[in-house]
């Protein structure tokens, strides 16, 4: 009787978590008292189940703040992320699937915009796919003639993805025909993220890549993010969706940045 008593509150502890999880993400930040009430919690006890969360990588908390909504200084966990304007990334994704060639050695980085490259892939094969995140090796390991090339490093919980000192160091050892990656936000021409060890890892692609494409929904416009990754200019190709301005695209397009379209059909 005690072992099924326990099971059945851990069984509880563990569905009350999700939820929290679930309605964090949906609503972007809630305060803890919020949670108190809404799921008739004590305070300590939402702090526990906040801190387990935290650290499986799933939201942030700060402040008597629970948040899963990027800031300039912090970015969402690819949960989050992958909630976010599916629509348009899923068509960003089908254009960069068109730029790969079969036989070519492609960097791939940890973005929720690229993960959703993965259906298109295997119409490419044979392939090289190297890249730093978990999500996307298993995403793609059971692909037929890919070769899978993952990248290790420090592990980090966030984005499911290996960065650091040892991640960027493997990078510069390799060459790759192209770079496909995504960011936080574009402001004044350069693209930035909030992370400056991701800031480095997008880098280290860039640089050990013969093209770069960059893949940036409507929203990577309106934003801010702390660390530059670069200026519009180092890519070859942007791949944006039709909600993005126009205003926006023409100014891309001015500084002899290669602009591509996909259309959502919103």
């Amino acid at each position: 009787m005690d072992m099924i008593s326990s099971d059945s509150r851990q069984a509880r502890l563990q569905a009350r978590r999700q939820l929290i999880a679930q309605a964090v993400m949906a609503e972007g930040s809630l305060r803890i008292e919020d949670l108190t009430d809404r799921f008739g919690i004590s305070l300590m006890t939402a702090h526990r189940d906040l801190d387990e969360l935290a650290a499986r990588g799933l939201l942030r908390k700060s402040r008597g703040i629970a948040s899963a909504a990027p800031t300039s200084l912090i970015e969402a966990s690819d949960l989050y992320r992958d909630t976010r304007q599916g629509p348009q990334k899923s068509a960003i994704a089908q254009l960069a699937a068109q730029q790969v060639e079969p036989g070519q050695a492609v960097f791939l980085d940890d973005s929720t915009t690229v993960l959703r490259m993965v259906p298109h892939l295997a119409a490419r094969v044979p392939l090289t796919v190297i890249t730093n995140s978990l999500t996307l090796m298993t995403a793609i390991k059971e692909i037929g003639d890919m070769t899978l090339l993952g990248l290790g490093g420090q592990f980090h919980h966030w984005c499911n993805a290996f960065m650091g000192p040892q991640t960027t160091a493997q990078i510069r050892r390799l060459r790759a025909d192209v770079a496909i990656l995504s960011m936080a936000a574009i402001t004044d021409a350069q693209v930035f993220h909030q992370s400056p060890e991701m800031a480095e890892t997008k880098r280290a692609m860039m640089d050990a890549a013969s093209r770069r494409i960059l893949l940036a929904d409507h929203t990577k416009f309106t934003r801010r993010a702390l660390h530059s990754m670069g200026g519009i200019e180092d890519f070859d190709l942007i791949i944006t969706d039709d909600r993005t301005p126009p205003d926006q695209i023409t100014a891309l397009r001015q500084r002899g940045v290669a602009v591509q379209i996909a259309a959502t059909g919103d």
